[in-house]
């Protein structure tokens, strides 16, 4: 192992305090841990399996070496840029998935310590390895979250942890709660907390949690078999048992789209309108759609508005508008609300939840996306389109300050173009951001969009006239990235965007959609033919605009989406550079549709994205050609890619020695206007190759266009559908912290 000097001595990676070796141990994944790190030495052997490490084994999305913390340190002794010696101890480390063999061997050594285990969305594990977790007598925490698991086998695992409080699992076809034991009844008789996720009409195992103070259900139930069987919202045979829901403190519902979900969901909640928890303090369903509403939630929402007071909050949009439900429900110390899509007034944000400026100071996180008339008042004189009441914002502002989490995306939010106030300037006070998610037009800069009126000759295109501020003119086709710093110097001094980025310097996740983007790849449906235009005003927002995101050195997350002013890309560039902590990029809509006029600048940008994790590409007529793939094998850490091209199309030489060379790579999705005979060739090419050495290795390339799509993505892990194949705002999504 080599050394490394520093201030004339020679400093061995072994030569490390205990403290800092374990600070170092703790990014290394448990698997490596066991297997690799702890038979070097004996020192190391024994730091491996202190406590601190083996108490807690997580293996979720364990398929690389995570990236290095850049300083350790020894308390009280001389500052030590161990980097390097950090690197020593990984580089013994394996970078591919944990596979079978490996996670059954760590069990073998730990398992008796393991106290939490967390494997959830590792779906490339065998029942077999799954089985041993039964070993783990002394887990207190267990999320299996994503794993196939029978009834019987999770009967089985089940049965001898008596210690067992929190639980996350599947509830797949074939779920039959008759084939519990007792013994794992008893186990889940002292859960208290449980998250399940739903492939079937089921209780799961709610009927048998008679102590939940916690619980989470995901139903993502489809209403028709692979045979094309209309699928029953009815329970299955023997679950007529009832929820038992009286030390409930936090409920959460999420329903994919599908009537099934939400006639399965309604059996859940009639319980719950018999009788209201009395310590009931967060109440949230979220659904895509609308929810009618019966006589069972009515009384639960009376019941509710009558004997609780919520931290936090989300109902369906349909249970919320045109009711006076807010009027009357209490909140204490609040730390989350969304109202996503429901038709809320800025009267009613002001007067009704933000209590008129009073008792948010505790708010960490709001989502109003799709509320397009909540900073409006006098709505009978209104539009979506009219300009924002800045009064409402004020309020919200003063009467927020430790927002952490904003989305008020996928609406019309329009500064004036005469009062000289911008909705941006007004975020800038908000100090505290982590994430934000706007409408494209809402960073419209309206100096340049009452210049680009004045100066609009008439009948020019849109496109051509997006970029009228400026004194340099960008010649199509040519790379323009040497005129970024000219053009940002303009936006410095008038773009209220680079204020607000300048304000909120910590931001980490950062969504510009355009207020008409709807994604073409929808969920359970065929694919989406038509586009809407975007907002008039979204056209002012150009490359310089873009170019201002650059500032913001704690990026890890960026969605731009519908933005056509965009030219060259050319901002692109600034934000590959600069923006080194950048994970997840999503681009969709960028400039002109018919042809792809940034592929020079992403490129470009994609040779500086050292660490991006996932690429998520929405673009017609994208060529995924040899230059592109080229520029993206630069990008070492990419664990996930997915492009959606309506007409779009591959080089499949050029996609196979991409995944030869990003050896990281364990998800490729392609949906293009390629054949469908191109596509399966080139799927089972890349399966065939690489899988027995990535057993996490998920490839679906598929004809966008195809009648089958809906079939084919329902096979996609739960896990790299929701995360990143299927398009949504994500700020402000869901509580912080609301599962471990």
């Amino acid at each position: 192992m080599s050394g490394e000097k520093m201030e004339g001595c020679y400093i061995n990676p072994t030569d490390l305090s205990d403290e800092i070796l374990l600070q170092i141990l703790s990014y290394v994944p448990s698997t490596d841990l066991i297997l690799s790190v702890k038979k070097t030495c004996r020192k190391l052997a024994n730091l491996c399996l202190d406590k601190t490490l083996t108490h807690r084994v997580f293996l979720h999305k364990e398929y690389k070496i995570p990236p290095l913390p850049p300083v350790f340190y020894d308390p009280g002794a001389v500052i030590i840029q161990s980097e390097n010696a950090a690197r020593d101890l990984l580089m013994i480390t394996s970078a591919c998935a944990a596979s079978d063999e490996q996670v059954k061997q760590m069990l073998k050594v730990i398992f008796q310590e393991i106290c939490e285990l967390d494997i959830s969305d590792c779906y490339w594990l065998s029942s077999s390895t799954v089985d041993m977790v039964s070993r783990c007598k002394n887990l207190i925490r267990l999320d299996m979250a994503g794993c196939s698991i029978s009834s019987l086998r999770l009967s089985r695992i089940l049965s001898g942890l008596q210690y067992l409080r929190s639980l996350s699992v599947d509830i797949n076809e074939g779920f039959d709660a008759g084939q519990l034991s007792s013994e794992c009844r008893a186990t889940l008789g002292n859960l208290r907390e449980l998250k399940q996720t739903l492939f079937v009409p089921s209780y799961g195992l709610v009927p048998c949690c008679t102590s939940l103070e916690k619980l989470l259900l995901y139903f993502e139930a489809l209403d028709r078999t692979r045979e094309g069987t209309v699928m029953s919202g009815q329970l299955m045979v023997g679950e007529s048992n009832v929820p038992h829901y009286q030390n409930l403190k936090l409920f959460y519902a999420r329903l994919a789209p599908g009537y099934i979900n939400e006639e399965v969901v309604r059996l859940y909640l009639a319980v719950l309108s018999d009788r209201t928890p009395e310590n009931l303090r967060a109440f949230l369903i979220s659904v895509p759609g609308t929810l009618a509403e019966s006589r069972a939630t009515k009384n639960l929402l009376d019941s509710m508005a009558k004997n609780v007071s919520l931290e936090a909050f989300q109902l369906p949009k349909s249970w919320l508008n045109g009711s006076s439900l807010l009027q009357h429900m209490k909140f204490s110390c609040p730390s989350y609300f969304s109202f996503s899509r429901c038709v809320i007034s800025g009267d009613q944000l002001t007067r009704n939840i933000l209590n008129g400026g009073r008792d948010c100071k505790s708010l960490v996180s709001l989502n109003l996306r799709g509320c397009a008339l909540c900073f409006m008042t006098n709505l009978p004189y209104k539009k979506q389109e009219d300009d924002i009441d800045f009064s409402v914002l004020d309020t919200l502002i003063s009467a927020c300050p430790c927002l952490a989490h904003l989305n008020i995306s996928s609406a019309h939010h329009h500064s004036s173009l005469n009062t000289g106030r911008h909705l941006c300037e007004s975020l800038a006070q908000l100090k505290h951001l982590r994430s934000l998610s706007l409408p494209v037009c809402a960073i419209a800069d309206t100096s340049r969009t009452v210049e680009k009126n004045a100066n609009q000759c008439p009948g020019p295109s849109t496109s051509s006239s997006a970029h009228l501020t400026f004194t340099k003119k960008i010649r199509v086709g040519v790379q323009t990235y040497s005129m970024v710093s000219d053009e940002q110097d303009i936006v410095k001094q008038r773009s209220v965007f680079w204020k607000l980025l300048k304000g909120t310097p910590a931001l980490e996740y950062l969504e510009l959609i355009g207020s008409n983007f709807y994604s073409v790849m929808p969920r359970n449906d065929p694919a989406i033919r038509n586009t809407y235009p975007p907002c008039k005003r979204s056209h002012t927002v150009t490359d310089a605009d873009i170019a201002a995101i650059g500032q913001l050195s704690f990026l890890q997350d960026l969605t731009l989406a519908q933005m056509p002013g965009i030219l060259t890309g050319s901002g692109l560039v600034n934000i590959g550079i600069r923006c080194q902590q950048l994970r997840t990029l999503s681009l969709a809509n960028i400039g002109m549709m018919a042809k792809v006029m940034f592929m020079t600048s992403l490129c470009e940008m994609l040779t500086h994205c050292r660490y991006l994790t996932d690429l998520r590409l929405e673009q017609p007529y994208f060529p995924a050609n040899e230059m592109f793939f080229l520029a993206l094998s630069h990008c070492s850490s990419l664990l996930r890619l997915c492009i959606i091209s309506r007409n779009g199309s591959f080089q499949a030489d050029a996609v196979m020695s991409f995944v030869h060379k990003c050896q990281e790579l364990v998800m490729c999705h392609l949906f293009t206007g390629e054949t469908l005979t191109a596509c399966k060739s080139l799927q089972l090419g890349i399966i065939q190759r690489f899988s027995l050495k990535r057993p996490a290795l998920n490839v679906v390339i598929f004809p966008l266009l195809h009648e089958n799509l809906a079939e084919v993505i329902r096979d996609v892990p739960m896990m790299h559908l929701d995360e990143i194949t299927l398009f949504k705002s994500r700020v402000a999504e869901e509580p912080p912290k609301l599962w471990h």
